[in-house]
């Protein structure tokens, strides 16, 4: 019998957030102690935390349970661009990296608006 249904790793949503998640390592990784801990940690949390709150969301049952960590996911996204655009201010990313990430969060941003859009109007 064929499953009907997608798996969380089947969500273009999911995909994108755990690409931007090997990516973010990666640059957490080429950073000294100092600034691993001064902000690297946060950085990679919220990135991480994007595709985790998908991932959390996607497996509640009600629907506005479900939103409710999507807006997560977008919130941590927020943070993300923060983090980045802060990064290139302090020369530790490139122009082309942090142009790269940040079209990379908008294009994600824009399909976490569809999957609530889609969910609440599923209920």
């Amino acid at each position: 019998m064929e499953n009907k249904y997608l798996k969380l790793e089947d969500l273009e949503v999911y995909q994108i957030a755990r690409e931007l998640s090997r990516s973010i390592w990666n640059i957490y990784n080429s950073l000294n102690s100092e600034m691993k801990y001064i902000f690297g940690r946060q950085y990679i949390t919220a990135v991480d935390s994007i595709g985790a709150n998908v991932a959390e969301g996607y497996g509640r049952y009600h629907f506005l349970d479900k939103a409710k960590f999507y807006y997560n996911a977008r919130a941590s996204l927020f943070e993300s661009k923060h983090w980045t655009n802060l990064l290139y201010e302090r020369e530790i990313l490139s122009e082309k990296d942090q142009s790269d990430l940040i079209n990379k969060l908008d294009f994600l941003n824009a399909k976490l608006n569809n999957l609530i859009k889609i969910t609440i109007k599923n209920k």
